[in-house]
């Protein structure tokens, strides 16, 4: 059993994480492992993926991935018996979803690849954590933790983390053949981990299997892609020629990485602290030509990604000096929202080669209010008579125009001219 070998291999390697106290503490997550824990002589459960390397580097935990000896069905017995709920749509793949306090968990059995065809495996469920290792992508990815932080970390991940190596599990090409992704998966995570340059070697692996990339669904291209532009590591690419070359193999429309060089001033590089995927990809594929009109045709962005894109693609194009003074912007955020100024405003500064004005702009949408228009058809129907119909429409249009070229004012007795007419 494992419990035992974690004693083992602890003592010999000393492999603690840096932290697990906020894990540890977490009742709900005290619960879950004492559920499966406890569920028969032989069921284990532990951490594994993203939140052991994150406590390893003593970052913040964003989700939680947990790996069992339990088959899918036997989990789902045994949430059933605590009275924990769960999802199981990805029981297919051998995840079931924890819910607790609205907390999400994600459950996986072990498995080991019976088969691969560079897209997808066939696994089998096993009893085996080293078989589950072995089936991984990178040393880093194969490290399992129990609540005490102590590690089953066969490939010596932890060692490869802290030293900033981004290392295969066994041959290289192999593992790329398996799962073409994870030549993206690669590039991902040495633009977060790296301290090091790609090896020769990596790069010419990369390279001569980079055509596989065909193989995989445009689906799994663009979340990998979110993933990168949303990582902390996203910034460093302007300054890593391979990483940079091979992501652009892969999305060629992706055209305005030497802009990002821009990134690296204090002033710029602050407006990239809490941005979202609509504005980054925007950022990089708008450009003169229909190419951002191909890449949303060619992946299935949201109706929400593709009106921000739209939107910024043919406001910005359209722009004179004078549309970034104080009055043109309220109209902007009264006509379009906030979220659309705000993109606006940082396509303009990131794409322009000299801006005075910089924290101006920058601080105007933090603390403008976005203008509300102080009539509707209800005011108008109640306070003066009106109908539904075309006049009603017709005479808010007007004072709507009015209200705007005015300042956002309007005095009562314009609009009771306007009203009487």
């Amino acid at each position: 059993m494992l419990k035992k070998f974690l004693k083992i291999f602890n003592k010999k390697k000393s492999g603690h994480l840096n932290s697990v106290q906020d894990l540890k503490d977490d009742p709900k997550i005290i619960y879950l492992f004492n559920s499966i824990n406890d569920y028969s002589i032989e069921s284990e459960i532990l951490f594994v993926g993203g939140c052991v390397r994150q406590n390893i580097l003593g970052e913040k935990v964003e989700d939680i991935d947990l790996a069992t000896n339990l088959e899918p069905d036997e989990v789902i017995n045994c949430l059933n018996k605590n009275k924990i709920k769960f999802i199981d749509i990805g029981k297919k793949y051998g995840t079931i979803t924890a819910i607790i306090e609205k907390k999400k968990f994600e459950i996986t059995s072990l498995r080991k690849d019976i088969k691969t065809d560079g897209r997808h495996a066939e696994v089998q469920y096993c009893k085996s954590w080293k078989e589950d290792a072995n089936r991984r992508d990178f040393t880093f990815n194969s490290i399992y933790s129990n609540l005490n932080g102590e590690l089953f970390d066969p490939f010596n991940g932890r060692v490869d983390l802290l030293n900033g190596y981004v290392k295969f599990i066994g041959n290289p090409k192999t593992r790329i053949k398996e799962d073409y992704l994870r030549i993206l998966r690669y590039i991902r995570f040495f633009l977060i981990y790296s301290k090091n340059n790609h090896s020769e070697e990596i790069k010419k692996i990369i390279k001569q299997n980079i055509n596989g990339i065909n193989k995989i669904s445009n689906d799994r291209l663009l979340n990998e892609l979110k993933k990168i532009l949303l990582s902390k590591g996203f910034l460093k690419i302007s300054q890593d020629k391979f990483s940079k070359e091979i992501i652009q193999l892969i999305f060629p429309q992706l055209k305005n990485f030497e802009v990002m060089t821009k990134f690296e001033k204090k002033d710029c590089k602050s407006l990239f602290e809490d941005n979202d995927f609509p504005f980054l990809i925007s950022f990089l594929i708008i450009d003169e030509s229909d190419n951002a009109e191909y890449f949303m045709h060619k992946f299935n962005l949201s109706k929400f990604e593709k009106d921000r894109i739209l939107f910024l693609k043919n406001t910005y194009k359209n722009l004179n000096n004078d549309f970034f003074q104080k009055k043109n912007i309220k109209i902007m955020l009264y006509k379009h929202g906030r979220q659309k100024v705000i993109d606006l405003i940082k396509l303009h500064i990131l794409r322009s080669k000299n801006i005075q004005n910089i924290d101006e702009l920058n601080n105007f949408y933090k603390i403008e209010e976005t203008p509300v228009f102080p009539y509707n058809a209800k005011l108008l129907k109640e306070k003066y008579n009106f109908k539904d119909g075309k006049l009603l429409g017709d005479k808010l249009k007007e004072l709507e125009s009015v209200w705007l070229n005015n300042n956002f004012k309007l005095p009562i007795e314009k609009v009771d001219n306007i009203l009487r007419d």
